[in-house]
C-alpha cells in the first residue's frame, strides 16, 4: 500500500521538463550520439578526415531532416557513416518519442498520460485520444511508403548500378525522400549532383515527388484520409486547409518555375523533360532538399521563388519544416476577412479560432526574424552574393537543405549558424521559442486596454 501511494505520488509531481523541452532533448540527444558515432575512424573513407563541427553539422543536418552538407555523403563517408545518417534521418522525421512508444507497446507496457501528451506535442495533433493508435498507424504507414519507394527506385538502380548497390541505393533515397531528408548518395557519379543525371526519368520522379509529398502530408492528415476516404466534406478543416494548398503550391509552384526558366536552364529540352524539371523543383522545395537540375545556374528570381516556396514548407505534423501550409492558409484567411470587413475569419463552412491565427503570426513574424538574422550575419561573415546567402539560409531554417554550394566553404561561425537554424526549423520557431518561457507563471490579471493606430 505504501509502495502504490509513493508511486501515486511521483506520477502526481510536476516535471522538471515540459513536453516541448523533453522533445528538444530527444532531438539533442540523436544529434549527441550521431556526431560521436560520425567521429569514429571507420565511419569516414580512407585518406578523409572528420572534425568535430563537421561530424556535429552533418548530425544537426540528418536529425533536423535538411540535408544541408559540408561532405559529399557518398565520398566521404563509408557504408557505416552512411547508415548512421540514414538511422538520423528516419529518427528525425518520425521522432524520438514515436518510436519509443512503438518499443513499449512491443514490450506490452502502458503507456501512460504523460506520454501520450508527450506524443501529441511531437506529431502535432489536435487531440490527446487516440494518440497511440495514430503512432502505430504512422509507423506502418512510413514502412508500408517507404519499402514500396524502395521497391520503385530499385527498378532503376539495379540496372544502374547492379542488385546489392541498387537495392541499397533504392532504400536510403525512398527513406531520405520520405522523410524530407535530402541526402543523396549521387556523389557516386559526380560529387553534389544530387539527382540531376534522373532529370528526365518519369519513375525516378514521380517516385520521389510522390514520396515526398506523402511524407510531408501530415499523420492527421493521414488518419482523416483512412476514416473518411474520397469523401472530402467529410474532412476536417485541417484536412482540408492541408489538401488544398499542398495541390496549390505544388502546381502553381511548378508553372511559375517554368516560366521563369523557360528562357535559362530548361530552354531547349524536350516538353516531358520541362514538365518533369518543374514538378520536381516546385515538390522538393516542400523541404525535401534534393535536386534534378542545378541550383547554382538557376536567375535571380527562380531562386527567390524557390526561397518562398522553402519558408513556407509542407504539413504541421510531418516530416516536412517550414512555418507549414495551415499557417499560411490561416493568414491569407484572415487577410481576407479583414479586407472584407467580416466578423470572423471563415474557410469551408468553418470559423477559425482567434488563437489559431494569433499563433500563425507569431510563426511568421519569428520565422521572418530568424530568417533576416541569419542572412545578416552570414553576409558579414562571408563574402558571398545575397541571393545565395538568403537561399542557404531559408533553407536551413525550413529544413529544406537545397543548396547552391556554398555550405562546405563556409566558415566556423557561419556553420554554427545553420546549425542553429537547422535546429529552430526541426523544432519550429514557435515551439523552439517556447522552450524558455513555457513554465514561466503568468498573472491572471489584465491591464486596461488603449487603442493605437496601425497601418
Amino acid at each position: 500500500m505504501e509502495q502504490t501511494e509513493r508511486k501515486m505520488e511521483r506520477l502526481m509531481r510536476p516535471s522538471r521538463f515540459s513536453k516541448v523541452q523533453i522533445i528538444a532533448l530527444s532531438f539533442l540527444g540523436i544529434i549527441v550520439a550521431g556526431t560521436l558515432l560520425l567521429l569514429l575512424p571507420f565511419a569516414t573513407r580512407e585518406g578523409e578526415s572528420t572534425t568535430l563541427l563537421d561530424a556535429a553539422f552533418t548530425a544537426v543536418s540528418a536529425t533536423c531532416v535538411t540535408g544541408l552538407i559540408v561532405h559529399d555523403t557518398f565520398r566521404h563517408w563509408t557504408l557505416f557513416g552512411q547508415l548512421v545518417i540514414l538511422v538520423m534521418i528516419q529518427l528525425g522525421g518520425l521522432g524520438l518519442m514515436a518510436f519509443s512508444v512503438t518499443f513499449s507497446l512491443l514490450l506490452r507496457r502502458r503507456i501512460g498520460l504523460k506520454e501520450r501528451g508527450i506524443l501529441q506535442e511531437s506529431v502535432n495533433t489536435l487531440q490527446i485520444g487516440g494518440i497511440v493508435k495514430l503512432v502505430r498507424q504512422m509507423l506502418l504507414g512510413t514502412l508500408l511508403f517507404e519499402g514500396l519507394g524502395a521497391l520503385l527506385l530499385s527498378i532503376r538502380f539495379i540496372g544502374d548500378f547492379g542488385v546489392g548497390k541498387g537495392l541499397y541505393y533504392g532504400i536510403f533515397h525512398s527513406i531520405s525522400a520520405f522523410c524530407n531528408g535530402g541526402f543523396d548518395l549521387m556523389g557516386v557519379r559526380e560529387a553534389g549532383s544530387s539527382m540531376t543525371y534522373y532529370a528526365g526519368d518519369p519513375l525516378v520522379n514521380l517516385t520521389l515527388i510522390a514520396l515526398i509529398m506523402i511524407g510531408g502530408t501530415g499523420f492527421l492528415v493521414w488518419d482523416d484520409l483512412l476514416k473518411n476516404k474520397w469523401h472530402f466534406r467529410r474532412y476536417r478543416l485541417h484536412t482540408k486547409l492541408v489538401l488544398s494548398m499542398s495541390a496549390i503550391l505544388l502546381f502553381g509552384g511548378a508553372l511559375l518555375f517554368y516560366l521563369l526558366e523557360r528562357g535559362g536552364i530548361l530552354a531547349g529540352e524536350p516538353v516531358g523533360k520541362q514538365i518533369l524539371l518543374s514538378l520536381f523543383q516546385s515538390a522538393t522545395t516542400r523541404t525535401a532538399g534534393f535536386n534534378t537540375a542545378k541550383t547554382a545556374a538557376l536567375g535571380d528570381s527562380s531562386k527567390l521563388w524557390m526561397a518562398m516556396l522553402m519558408f513556407v514548407g509542407g504539413n504541421p505534423g510531418s516530416t516536412a519544416g517550414g512555418i507549414k501550409t495551415t499557417t499560411l492558409a490561416v493568414l491569407l484567411i484572415y487577410l481576407r476577412s479583414t479586407l472584407r470587413r467580416t466578423k470572423g475569419a471563415e474557410m469551408f463552412g468553418r470559423r477559425l479560432e482567434e488563437e489559431v491565427v494569433k499563433r500563425a503570426a507569431a510563426i511568421l513574424t519569428l520565422s521572418l526574424m530568424l530568417d533576416l538574422f541569419g542572412t545578416l550575419a552570414l553576409t558579414a561573415l562571408e563574402q558571398l552574393p545575397l541571393a545565395d546567402v538568403l537561399f542557404e539560409v531559408v533553407s536551413a531554417l525550413g529544413t529544406v537543405g537545397i543548396s547552391v554550394g556554398i555550405t562546405g566553404g563556409l566558415s566556423a561561425v557561419s556553420k554554427l549558424i545553420l546549425m542553429f537554424l537547422m535546429y529552430c526549423g526541426r523544432m519550429g520557431s514557435l515551439t523552439f521559442a517556447l522552450i524558455f518561457t513555457e513554465n514561466r507563471q503568468t498573472s491572471p490579471a489584465q491591464k486596461p486596454t488603449e487603442r493605437i493606430s496601425v497601418g
